[in-house]
């Protein structure tokens, strides 16, 4: 495990502004293998090909269960978000090289946008609240651009009525940065800041797991209700983070303190 102490103030400051934080060397080498040879796993029941879009991963190997509660993000993401919260969404992204602009039935690439539903998270004064927040584990060489790597526009979350003059992320943006990072680096965003996924014509394959948090009362994208599997033998941390609170619903809004184990990571 290649646990540190992050130092949350300055990072909560920063994400407020930018919307975003980029985190290097979170992942051990060996972590990385190890997650490596889990979507090595997973790809070889799926379909061959050129993308491949596989949510609720935590569901598909215990390798990437394990980030659920990874111990150097989790205090951040607790300060960023607050203590009532779960598990949002476990979305793994793969993006072969596609030089040729190939279409494919799960999307090489994605344009501009705000994540959320449709129609959009309420508006105030042309601004969306912060609801949830993503880690992108980084589990190949994005170090360069143009492997497919995430672009944003750097605080757009703060930006009234912000819409980019165009919707194709194959077009240069004013404003626009792509994330580029190493195998173990994470980016950390939230679900307001506008961005997109960009085209793979390199020669190297995209791999990113994007672990989304959002509070306990908002459904998940992934699943209503955790799994068993996933349940069994987990720590109460886990549990919460699972949406396992209480089978009263209203808790789910105003849970009582021993509900919710992550509050003590709240400073």
């Amino acid at each position: 495990m290649n646990q540190r102490t992050l130092e949350i103030a300055p990072l909560v400051k920063q994400f407020n502004q930018d919307g975003y934080l980029i985190l290097r060397n979170i992942l051990s080498s060996e972590q990385v293998a190890h997650l490596n040879g889990a979507i090595d796993h997973i790809l070889s029941e799926e379909k061959q090909s050129l993308a491949h879009n596989i949510y609720h991963s935590v569901e598909r190997h215990p390798a990437i269960a394990s980030l659920i509660d990874e111990p150097t993000l989790l205090p951040l993401i607790v300060n960023l978000l607050g203590y009532n919260i779960q598990l949002h969404i476990s979305h793994l992204t793969v993006r072969e090289p596609n030089p040729n602009d190939l279409k494919t039935e799960t999307n090489s690439f994605i344009n501009w946008h705000q994540d959320g539903p449709s129609p959009h998270f309420p508006m105030i004064n042309g601004l969306t609240s912060m609801y949830y927040i993503k880690i992108c584990y980084i589990l190949s060489d994005m170090s360069e651009p143009d492997r497919g790597n995430t672009k944003i526009i750097p605080g757009s979350h703060r930006m009234p009525d912000y819409r980019p003059v165009q919707g194709n992320v194959d077009l240069p943006l004013e404003g626009e940065t792509q994330v580029c990072g190493k195998p173990g680096d994470v980016f950390i965003f939230a679900q307001n800041l506008w961005h997109a996924g960009g085209v793979n014509r390199s020669d190297f394959t995209r791999r990113q797991l994007f672990m989304g948090y959002s509070p306990i009362w908002m459904r998940p994208i992934d699943y209503h209700k955790a799994s068993e599997d996933l349940l069994k033998n987990a720590s109460p941390e886990v549990r919460q983070l699972l949406g396992d609170i209480s089978p009263n619903p209203f808790k789910h809004y105003v849970p009582d303190a021993d509900m919710v184990p992550l509050n003590k990571l709240f400073v």
